[in-house]
């Protein structure tokens, strides 16, 4: 990405004083042109860089800039390394981030540099699941490329249900909430959100993506969860449960209250997000549980059971 580099190339920079075009396409893995354009446009941007001519030339930043630069504080420097970048899930691009530490801590003063390998040393993230499920970010760095160059993007899209479709939209933001990356884009049929790991192909078109005014992408994502959250068919259901599977669900969901226990079973009044949540949870539990309320669940459930059951049958039989 175009401000990784221009970040990377700062800090060489700051890091060496003075450093050759040839030099910077090297360590930058760019051409010599394209180190020309960099400079160009942190120059636009207003940090004081400039060129040297001669056999000794090359690219400086101004002196007198370089010593305004503020540093890290304690505090800043362990808030930013422990953010490591295997929190960004994709491998390029957390191979990229930790690049951009690396060198970051390279200009660092010795005492400070000690420090930070200290800190490192000291987290560890896992981003893979217990079930050793993980989000499938290959498309992400192509999706952060095209928000960033404000370009409209083709996409093939999985929903969840596995109906796949192709479309054009306008990336407008990326959300990363825990391990999943979510786009945010204005598409034909208004705002929607994307989830990454379910978009399957993805390609930058050229032609500049149309941004509504005054579009704030933070605000659009709490409305949007808040709606979300109030759309949810949470349901509540009184569950006869053997003791140790009450235990459980005690753990794991909201126990609205316990009504009786007797005989090593409890009654329990749960609440659950969808009533999905619930048939599937008591499925899992099996013999240790028993739906007392509502009918309507009792009656999902016991379909499921049956359906099950045929199944078996069908396959006993042959």
């Amino acid at each position: 990405m175009r401000a990784d580099r221009l970040l990377s190339a700062l800090l060489l920079l700051q890091a060496h004083g003075r450093l050759s075009g040839r030099e910077l396409a090297e360590r930058l893995e760019v051409s010599a042109r394209t180190v020309h354009r960099d400079m160009e446009a942190l120059s636009a941007s207003g940090v004081p860089v400039y060129a040297l001519r001669g056999a000794q030339g090359g690219w400086q930043l101004d002196e007198g800039w370089r010593t305004q630069v503020p540093g890290l504080d304690e505090v800043e420097l362990r808030a930013l390394l422990m953010s490591q970048p295997r929190l960004i899930g994709d491998s390029r691009m957390a191979a990229a981030a930790e690049r951009a530490l690396s060198k970051l801590m390279a200009a660092m003063p010795g005492g400070m540099r000690e420090q930070a390998v200290s800190i490192r040393q000291r987290l560890y993230v896992d981003t893979t699941g217990w079930r050793g499920t993980s989000e499938d970010l290959t498309m992400l760095p192509v999706v952060q490329e095209a928000v960033s160059r404000d370009r409209k993007l083709r996409i093939d899209y999985r929903k969840p249900g596995g109906e796949k479709s192709v479309r054009v939209v306008d990336p407008l933001g990326l959300v990363a909430k825990g391990t999943a990356w979510y786009l945010v884009a204005q598409s034909a049929k208004g705002l929607r959100t994307f989830r990454v790991s379910r978009i399957q192909a993805a390609k930058i078109l050229d032609k500049a993506c149309e941004r509504p005014a005054n579009f704030d992408l933070g605000e659009h994502w709490r409305a949007s969860t808040e709606r979300f959250l109030e759309a949810r068919q949470k349901v509540e259901v009184t569950l006869r449960l053997e003791a140790r599977a009450a235990a459980n669900v005690r753990r794991w969901m909201m126990v609205l209250q316990e009504v009786e226990s007797r005989d090593g079973w409890e009654t329990l009044r749960v609440q659950f997000d969808h009533p999905e949540e619930a048939v599937f949870m008591v499925l899992g539990m099996g013999s240790r549980a028993e739906v007392l309320g509502p009918e309507s669940l009792r009656e999902r459930v016991a379909g499921e059971i049956r359906g099950m059951a045929e199944r078996l049958g069908r396959l006993g039989g042959d």
